[in-house]
């Protein structure tokens, strides 16, 4: 019998997007296990698996996966369907990883700096948002942004991408949809709005953005009326 996954998360993190984008690609069953907001995520069962106390998380019968990387892996490995997750290939799944940490790192993780500089407790955004944004935080971020869209724009024009939906894909659709709102990609970045526009067409990003529609207000800039 096969093993119902339960996929630990919440529809607004771009992380748990980066999971949620493989599992609709191919079509895999699993339930989403949502996580409650009125309790501290350390109380919840990703407070209790995960080194970090982060989501997402990954159950598959006894097996518990965790970072969303990993995740992407695990179901390219053991729940494979009609999206390349990971290329067959084992050079251009090297290249694909190295892209999957391009964006984790210097796309969603600057993002999320930014983010953070707005809130009280980075670990504990329950307790809301800090009185005045950390300005010098922000400032270092929205540079670090830019300079990862600048090496992207010139990487993609003379490299190719894995066919979506990849890692690759699960990587950049999150990071770019959310990075934008925080620092705009340039209009003399042509081949990376062009990537952040096919990638929001995709239904298993469309899927995503419709899900997460509903916690917009959470977002602590402000959302913008797009997208």
């Amino acid at each position: 019998m096969t093993t119902m996954l339960k996929l630990h998360g919440h529809p607004f993190s771009s992380y748990c997007w980066k999971a949620l984008i493989a599992l609709y690609a191919n079509g895999t069953p699993f339930t989403f296990v949502q996580m409650e907001s009125d309790r501290p995520l350390s109380e919840q069962f990703p407070g209790k698996v995960h080194p970090g106390g982060h989501i997402p998380v990954l159950e598959d019968g006894d097996t518990v996966v965790v970072e969303a990387t990993s995740i992407v892996e695990h179901l390219a490995v053991h729940h494979p369907g009609p999206a390349p997750l990971i290329p067959a290939d084992p050079a251009e799944a090297v290249v694909a990883r190295m892209i999957d940490r391009v964006f984790d790192n210097y796309v969603m993780g600057n993002m999320q700096r930014v983010v953070a500089a707005h809130l009280a407790s980075r670990d504990k955004p329950e307790l809301g948002m800090r009185a005045s944004p950390d300005a010098a935080e922000i400032a270092a971020a929205k540079a670090r942004l830019r300079q990862a869209y600048a090496w992207l724009e010139t990487w993609l024009g003379v490299n190719r991408l894995p066919p979506h939906v990849s890692l690759v894909t699960c990587a950049a659709a999150p990071s770019l949809f959310y990075a934008d709102w925080i620092e705009p990609i340039a209009e003399d970045q042509p081949r990376l709005k062009a990537l952040r526009a096919q990638l929001l067409a995709l239904p298993a990003v469309a899927r995503c953005v419709e899900d997460a529609r509903p916690y917009r207000p959470f977002f602590p800039l402000g959302a913008p009326d797009r997208d």
